[in-house]
């Protein structure tokens, strides 16, 4: 029986059948599991292994700049109109929330720098508990390795959905199953084209200003005040953005090569007890919000929850919960590290290169 020959060789349009076939069961395989992220994680795996067994493809750099965008206006869509007020009413526990899981992350990031499992501000930027795919597209942009970040980032997302699924399962009655997508509702096509044009203008804007991650940052901005403002409703099929996740995780998953997947298997234990020591730690923080705070646990751990603010949604909206109090906790601290993650990242790699300087002895 002749073996079938290297996919190196394969022609251009059958590797990317191949891509689809392969990410097509992978995400039917984590839905069967109940993860979110399914429809991101599954491409980039896929995306991952083609790149791995010797593939040569690469997402058009236009398509991606859009699905950026829409991700962004994704984000954007669930962030709540009275998110400041909320943060106001009851700015200590927010506060408290924020800075203690912020920090948590950060001192992570700093050790698992520190003890050269990932290099540079990639262990940094791994860390941050902000919206997954926002960090990885703002690691790209400030010149860490976008594929580590990813693995760690999408690993928190997995290991996170599984903690929040036991949490559930112990706290939440058992009767409450997950939420069915409806791939093809109604469309207000009014509203999709306006959404369109706002992601195709905030894309080519976002990289014309050369503003790190411009991209996803831009639309997010506008569509949050044109959303809240009442001026746009944001509309964004499933179907859309399942398309919009494709091509972010083939976008990722492609660019590995065989030493950075040997590289990521190596560091893979590590990094995992690192993030389930960080999902500890938040767990810890979220028993304090139900006990002073009287919130739910199921709440209290996912607004805590380092898992990002765009799968977190996922899971909370399929759960009983307060959905406000969540997404206003988790998108105050995606704000929160927005604006200080690059100072932070610059930061900690100045100090840990500080020390490795002066623990190396001087050449004779």
């Amino acid at each position: 029986m002749r073996s079938l020959p290297p996919i190196s060789t394969w022609r251009p349009p059958v590797q990317w059948a191949a891509t689809l076939a392969l990410s097509a069961a992978i995400v039917v395989a984590l839905e069967v599991l109940g993860l979110p992220a399914a429809l991101l994680l599954g491409p980039m795996v896929a995306g991952i292994a083609i790149a791995g067994l010797g593939g040569a493809l690469s997402v058009p750099r236009s398509p991606f700049h859009l699905a950026q965008a829409l991700v962004g206006l994704m984000i954007a869509r669930s962030i709540p109109a009275s998110f400041l007020t909320e943060i106001a009413k009851d700015w200590p526990i927010f506060i408290g929330g924020i800075v203690s899981t912020t920090i948590a992350s950060n001192a992570l990031g700093y050790l698992l720098a520190r003890r050269q499992v990932l290099p540079g501000t990639t262990a940094i930027w791994g860390s941050s508990p902000g919206a997954a795919s926002a960090m990885t597209f703002l690691a790209e942009a400030y010149g860490a390795d976008v594929r580590l970040v990813a693995v760690m980032q999408y690993l928190r997302v997995v290991l996170v959905a599984v903690s929040a699924s036991i949490v559930a399962l112990i706290w939440v009655s058992p009767d409450r199953g997950a939420a069915s997508v409806d791939w093809f509702p109604p469309v207000d096509w009014p509203s999709l084209v306006a959404t369109l044009a706002l992601a195709a203008a905030g894309a080519w804007a976002g990289r014309r200003s050369r503003l790190p991650a411009g991209q996803l940052l831009l639309p997010l901005a506008l569509g949050v005040l044109l959303h809240d403002f009442g001026l746009l409703k944001i509309e964004l099929p499933p179907w859309l953005l399942a398309a919009s996740y494709a091509l972010v995780g083939w976008s990722i998953g492609l660019r590995f090569t065989r030493p950075i997947i040997l590289h990521a298997a190596r560091a893979l234990p590590i990094l995992a007890v690192s993030v389930l020591t960080l999902i500890a730690l938040c767990g810890g923080f979220a028993a304090a919000l139900v006990h002073f705070a009287g919130l739910d646990p199921l709440t209290a751990f996912l607004a805590t929850s380092p898992g990002g603010a765009d799968s977190v949604a996922i899971i909370a909206a399929s759960s009983d919960v307060d959905l406000q109090f969540v997404m206003t906790m988790q998108t105050a601290r995606l704000v929160i590290v927005l604006l200080t993650g690059p100072s932070v990242a610059r930061f900690i790699a100045r100090r840990i290169e500080r020390r490795r300087a002066a623990e190396t002895p001087p050449s004779p």
